[in-house]
């Protein structure tokens, strides 16, 4: 009976230990942000723990006269049903990013499955009523305490065979030493800024880009190993950060001779702890670079125009509504893209892009001020920018079954919501917004996310809110404003949104997705 015991416990922890993992996933494997996110729903968690927990308690009470055999014999019984009832909802779930099983995770669930075998073992082995009813309570709880030891454990480990990953793209990238290498951060743009400077550096050079988001430095590891050819010119490569010093051991890594800074927002606020941290330390992408390096920097941007470069570096600046060396007029807007003219020293390129929104002409500005600088001609920067397709996720154009979407569900930021909700607000027919807000914005996150609401005044006809708990600032941005709340809808799953989008919309009307948060985040 113990042996069925000890396997019903096993099977009862499978469902709680993939969703710790998962959560550890999302959070990137950081102690730290994993603990604050269980503080942040420790109140959720806490109720849908409550029936088995009540269950587990009432029934030990309930058995306290009992023979230790007895109790075995109750606690197999709870012990299936608690598993069968996790392991068939977990078949139905769905998730916006699963568990991704990398090789980390396989040894991550090693570990994880050691110290709860262990653990469970020396219990069974006691063999006491009371512990009876602790494998019982562990099966359900205990996956979640030991992702902590299982992470101090494992994190050695994974920092070893990180940096040996690390030393051999360091080891490549020696042997293209007279590749040109251009580094990209910002709080937001970064992505869409390198893939539109791809598309125009790529007129004349073989480029190779960091593809997707892989902007950390193991993502810029596996390009490096995995991508990386005696044919490559260039290497454009997407800078991330949200801790100090992350620029810092990027710029060493990689040593970049060109950076540009796109922007500068409060975004991670939570984890750099100050806007002045964040400022100094994307900024580390130009103070950083050989003297003989060269800088873009976006002006319109007031913690970039405002910053004291500690450096002699040359620098080029871009903007539309502040004094800058490249800039941008006649703008105009349809369905299908934008037209509009750079202007250079006096001179004037007319260009036209698929791209929507005022912050891709910036993005787009940026990548002409490198293009030029490495002396790529204006009508070859001109067929780039006209065949640059857009980017997945960010003010993309879709047709999702007959209706009009511009998809925009990649991290969302401020300035960059903002200028979706513009878009949005020249597009003919009804407008639909659908979002869960924004994140990672610390103790703004609240007054963000209120101005967001205020702003869909005249921008948007309904808004579908994804998530009451995060959206809560949005609702109330959207009451201050004097939107028509009939028009407004809150819901728990995107599935819900959908149902509701196509409800209300015809073929001829526009829907915004504002920001797509991960599993951990949705609620």
């Amino acid at each position: 009976m113990r042996v069925v015991y000890f396997i019903i416990i096993i099977l009862a922890a499978l469902v709680p230990a993939k969703h710790a993992l998962h959560m550890f996933q999302q959070n990137r494997y950081e102690l730290g942000r994993f603990s604050s996110w269980v503080m942040e729903n420790v109140e959720g968690g806490a109720k849908r723990a409550i029936i088995p927990a009540a269950v587990i308690t009432a029934v030990a009470v309930a058995c306290m006269g009992l023979s230790v055999n007895h109790v075995l014999l109750f606690c197999i019984l709870i012990g299936t049903v608690l598993a069968v009832i996790l392991i068939l909802r977990e078949t139905k779930a769905t998730y916006i990013k699963p568990l991704v099983y990398s090789d980390r995770v396989k040894r991550q669930i090693a570990v994880l499955a050691v110290l709860y075998l262990l653990i469970q073992f020396w219990l069974l082995f006691r063999y006491r009523r009371f512990n009876l009813w602790l494998m019982l309570a562990l099966s359900y709880f205990g996956p979640w305490l030991l992702i902590y030891p299982m992470a101090l454990i494992t994190g050695p480990v994974e920092k070893r065979v990180n940096q040996g990953f690390v030393n051999d793209a360091k080891r490549i990238l020696a042997q293209h030493d007279d590749m040109i290498r251009i580094g990209i951060t910002g709080s937001y743009g970064k992505t869409t800024t390198k893939n539109i400077m791809n598309a125009v550096l790529s007129q004349h050079f073989n480029t190779l880009i960091t593809p997707a988001s892989y902007n950390t430095p193991m993502g810029i590891t596996r390009t490096i190993r995995e991508m990386m050819k005696p044919i490559h010119q260039v290497f454009v490569c997407e800078m991330g950060a949200d801790h100090v010093g992350d620029i810092t051991y990027l710029m060493e890594f990689v040593k970049p001779t060109i950076g540009a800074v796109t922007s500068i927002g409060p975004q991670h606020l939570s984890t750099f702890g100050s806007q002045e941290n964040i400022t100094k330390e994307k900024m580390q992408e130009i103070e950083l670079l050989p003297e003989d390096g060269f800088g873009v920097l976006n002006v319109d941007n007031d913690f970039i125009r405002n910053y004291k470069i500690q450096s002699k570096v040359k620098t080029a600046t871009y903007g539309l509504h502040h004094d800058a060396d490249y800039t941008a007029k006649d703008v105009s807007y349809s369905p299908t893209g934008m037209k509009f003219t750079v202007v250079y020293h006096g001179e004037e390129y007319p260009m036209e892009t698929h791209l929507l929104g005022e912050l891709n002409i910036l993005n787009i500005l940026c990548s002409i001020a490198v293009a030029r600088h490495l002396e790529i001609p204006w009508e070859a920067i001109r067929r780039g920018v006209r065949q640059m397709k857009q980017v997945e996720h960010r003010l993309e154009q879709r047709i999702i079954n007959g209706r009009m979407f511009i998809d925009d569900a990649f991290n969302s930021n401020p300035s960059g919501s903002a200028m979706a909700l513009d878009v949005l607000a020249m597009m003919p027919g009804r407008r639909v917004v659908v979002t869960p807000g924004m994140i990672e914005l610390g103790d703004q996150q609240e007054a963000i996310n209120r101005e967001f609401g205020a702003r869909m005044k005249g921008r948007a006809d309904d808004v579908i809110l994804v998530g009451s708990h995060q959206t809560k600032p949005i609702l109330e941005g959207l009451k201050l404003a004097g939107f028509d709340m009939d028009h407004v809808s809150v819901v728990d799953k995107v599935t819900e949104a959908f149902d509701i989008v196509y409800r209300i919309t015809t073929p001829e009307d526009t829907i915004l997705l504002e920001n797509d948060l991960p599993d951990a985040f949705n609620r």
